[in-house]
């Protein structure tokens, strides 16, 4: 990115990041868990299915498994039935539970403090893992990039990336460090409430009213 157009973001972002927070002051994880394992595997559940769906799954889920240690010793033909409504149940079981094993064994029951070793969980990627970085240690290395994440910070005139590992990376150009965590669950939320994923009239939506192309 050269350095004018890396300038013209910067300001499109400040302008963005200063609405988001007055139409967004709060806005925080969406996912239900109790502890930080939970929080990693309804991370891992969400992947191209909706928080909500997620919470549906988990809220039966996680009474039948109550520890990690369940999870070690689930079956994964009732697992993958236990969580088939998240969609690609196969993959995300496969995942959860080899998962669950490693961080018994080598974590000792820890989730990994580092993006390093999450990164080295069988489904984590860095979205994942900036996500449990953020909610469990209030560590920020850098910008949970999801499917509303990914489309309004093209929408908005942010980056032209569509590779969300990309796509952070620029973003973190452009926003400061102090609002990583944040930006991305008010335009999360953003994305719910006003510019959502169907077809609609982006100069209906309130940030429309205060960028300019």
């Amino acid at each position: 990115m050269d350095k004018a157009l890396l300038a013209q973001r910067k300001k499109r972002a400040e302008v963005i990041l200063r609405e988001l927070k007055k139409l967004f002051p709060k806005a925080s994880i969406m996912l239900k868990y109790s502890n930080p394992w939970e929080l990693l595997v309804a991370v891992i559940l969400s992947a191209q299915c909706t928080d909500k769906k997620v919470n549906e799954v988990t809220e039966k889920l996680f009474k039948k498994y109550k520890r990690l240690e369940d999870y070690v010793k689930a079956n994964p033909s009732e697992f993958e039935r236990d969580i088939y409504s998240t969609g690609f149940y196969k993959a995300k079981t496969k995942n959860v539970l080899a998962t669950a094993k490693i961080v018994y064994e080598k974590h000792k029951g820890r989730i990994p403090s580092t993006m390093e070793e999450l990164l080295g969980l069988p489904g984590v990627a860095r979205k994942t893992a900036n996500i449990v970085l953020g909610n469990v240690y209030h560590i920020y290395e850098g910008i949970a990039v999801d499917t509303h994440v990914k489309r309004l910070s093209n929408v908005l005139g942010l980056t032209t990336q569509s590779d969300p590992n990309k796509i952070e990376q620029e973003l973190m150009q452009i926003i400061p460090e102090k609002e990583w965590f944040s930006t991305t669950y008010r335009l999360i939320e953003y994305g719910r409430k006003y510019c959502v994923a169907k077809r609609h009239n982006h100069e209906d939506c309130p940030l429309s009213k205060v960028i300019k192309n």
